[in-house]
């Protein structure tokens, strides 16, 4: 394979994180038309930003065992595929039900491509390059995060927001073709087509529902009683988001657990990828030990946990918190967050992988050391703009903070794949996934919202960089043991 293909790979893969991103955030520009238009509480607004990552977190996991197992081109196109039609189609919502669902379904499919991705790309780019390439790839985080801003800001005052919903949910599905053309450097060069997705999955329609079953009912029966509990008690209760959320977590475990169930005890055995993945009890339970008896990783999750916790946090509250205490429209909040962010975000995201391969070549925890620093810069200097009050000052400050914030991106994912063996590389980094969202943006953005309705946002959202700051704390302990988790993994070849 050569160089020059590798990187339009990686190209295209950085594009498509891109879309991700816009379509994960693009929401969060939204936030005040919608809550004028469907008349929410800021709870009820944080509670949309989790729909979206309490799904994501719980499937990003079975994905990234999907993914070491079977076409990780085939994961990334359908993941594709199905955030871009549920982005799409939360522009025709006409109800706050409606739209958490969608985001919710925005979370499954952006589940299928992090995982599958990142293990493309550490393939594609093994050895000291491996960062750089990590942070390309990360740069989506910033740049599309960002974008999401700027983008549903500006078609929001222009067309509305559902036009802006379902203008950046479209060019998912020109990226989706475009994958499945993609050479997978450690597996057999096959064409990848819609028949051949079908038969690599043994997917039909019938046997689709028939797997899915638990799944399906769950939902229903959790919109059924959410709905109830909606009408009898109120959405101030939160007792219907709490029952929806309970029910799809249900039906993910017992869907999971049917499959695992039904594994058969011979590894070589065939089987259809919906009656059962082979060894996919082992592979998590091996991923979860590894994950225990790597002190690296204990270090990495729980500070990005602590990282998501704060960092997507900003993200979610950020144009809000702009629009009300800056005194601007929902448009130019985002604007002036999306252009500024967009530069800091991307040079911080490129600056923080060439620093730390820079550091790894002196240094075994040289991207340990990155991601710390940034994160310790950036967490004082959020703290102050946060307290800002002058437009001027706080673009200055504002650039500076998210520049320093945006370093960890590429290091950290690599740092991941440096410490795990590789043929479990995809599920370790869903569980990374599943780990840190579901215990820090999950619980950030409604805590601010209830915090908000009570204490207001100016002093809710000054919780977030606090959290930042401890993660920067954390991620220094890995520094004593990276040198030693790195030398093990590559011992064992």
């Amino acid at each position: 394979m050569t160089p020059g293909y590798r990187w339009y790979a990686l190209g295209l893969l950085a594009i498509i994180n891109l879309l991700n991103y816009i379509d994960r955030n693009v929401i969060y520009a939204l936030f005040e038309p919608i809550k004028r238009d469907l008349a929410l509480t800021d709870a009820q607004l944080g509670w949309l930003g989790s729909a979206y990552i309490l799904v994501f977190s719980v499937a990003a996991l079975p994905f990234g065992v999907i993914s070491d197992l079977r076409s990780r081109r085939a994961v990334i196109a359908w993941g594709v595929t199905v955030w871009s039609a549920f982005t799409f189609l939360s522009g025709l919502v006409r109800s706050y039900w409606q739209l958490f669902t969608c985001r919710a379904a925005v979370g499954v499919g952006e589940a299928a491509y992090g995982p599958a991705a990142s293990s493309l790309v550490a393939d594609y780019f093994p050895g000291p390059s491996r960062a750089m390439a990590m942070g390309i790839l990360a740069s989506g985080v910033s740049l599309g995060g960002v974008s999401g801003l700027l983008l549903g800001g500006y078609l929001e005052e222009l067309y509305g927001w559902r036009v802006a919903f379902m203008t950046v949910g479209v060019p998912g599905f020109i990226c989706a073709v475009l994958v499945t053309r993609l050479i997978d450097p450690t597996r057999p060069p096959t064409r990848l087509t819609f028949r051949s997705f079908m038969r690599d999955f043994h997917l039909g329609a019938t046997a689709l529902l028939r797997q899915l079953w638990p799944l399906i009912a769950s939902v229903a029966i959790g919109a059924v009683v959410a709905y109830r509990l909606d009408r009898s008690y109120g959405a101030d209760s939160k007792l219907d988001v709490a029952a929806l959320s309970a029910a799809v977590a249900i039906g993910v475990a017992l869907t999971i657990f049917r499959w695992v169930r039904r594994t058969p005890a011979d590894p070589a055995e065939e089987v259809p990828f919906a009656a059962g993945i082979s060894s996919t009890y082992d592979d998590i339970v091996h991923a979860g030990k590894t994950v225990l008896h790597t002190p690296t990783l204990v270090y990495v999750f729980l500070a990005g946990a602590m990282i998501s916790f704060g960092t997507n946090g900003i993200v979610g509250w950020g144009p809000t918190f702009v629009s009300r205490e800056l005194q601007l429209s929902p448009a130019a909040g985002a604007a002036l967050l999306g252009k500024w962010g967009l530069i800091a975000g991307v040079s911080g995201t490129l600056f923080g992988g060439l620093l730390a391969d820079w550091l790894r070549r002196r240094w075994e925890t040289g991207r340990v050391i990155t991601i710390g620093l940034g994160l310790l810069l950036g967490g004082p200097l959020t703290v102050w703009l946060l307290t800002i009050r002058d437009p001027d000052l706080f673009k200055v400050v504002f650039t500076f903070a998210f520049f320093c914030l945006s370093w960890y991106n590429g290091p950290i994912t690599a740092v991941i794949f440096d410490v795990v063996p590789p043929r479990i590389s995809a599920t370790v980094a869903g569980a990374y996934l599943l780990f840190i969202h579901l215990a820090g943006d999950a619980i950030a953005l409604p805590l601010v919202g209830i915090l908000s309705d009570r204490f207001g946002l100016d002093r809710a959202i000054l919780l977030l960089p606090l959290v930042v700051i401890g993660g920067g704390v954390v991620i220094l302990g890995a520094t004593k043991t990276a040198g030693k988790d790195m030398a093990r993994v590559a011992a064992a070849g």
